[in-house]
């Protein structure tokens, strides 16, 4: 067995990488239980002032991504961001969410919208730092 170690991936190695992954996945979690979810904020002159990425595995809506530029912080637009992610989720057959952040990041703010804390990684990813892992029942 000779071993390919890089650092850089390619999207074919990406793709074909998650494309065995889910395959072997499908034998667990029904198909249509799947997918991507995205919510974008856009200013007037079309750019990105936030937005919120994520997938559905399973009865599960797991937020990968959630960002919102300075100047809207503070005034909701995250608050509704992940509102509608969590409506949009409800219509799909989701029950729970999932979100994972960083101490320098936004726990306050997902324990506010309801969001309990789950599981703390401590020293990560920096020594002083920590992780968390969040959830909230729909």
């Amino acid at each position: 067995m000779e071993l390919d170690i890089t650092d850089v991936i390619s999207p074919d190695d990406r793709a074909a990488l998650f494309l065995g992954l889910h395959s072997y996945n499908q034998q667990f979690i029904e198909s249509d239980a799947s997918g991507s979810l995205g919510v974008w904020l856009r200013n007037e002159a079309g750019g990105l002032d936030g937005g919120l990425m994520g997938t559905l595995k399973g009865n599960w809506l797991c937020i990968d991504f959630l960002w919102v530029t300075d100047a809207r912080r503070r005034n909701g637009t995250g608050r509704a961001l992940i509102a509608a992610a969590e409506r949009q989720a409800r219509r799909r057959g989701c029950e729970y969410v999932l979100v994972d952040t960083f101490s320098f990041q936004a726990r306050p703010f997902y324990e506010k919208n309801g969001y309990l804390l789950k599981m703390t990684l401590d020293n990560f990813p920096h020594a002083g730092q920590q992780r968390y892992y969040l959830t909230k029942t729909l």
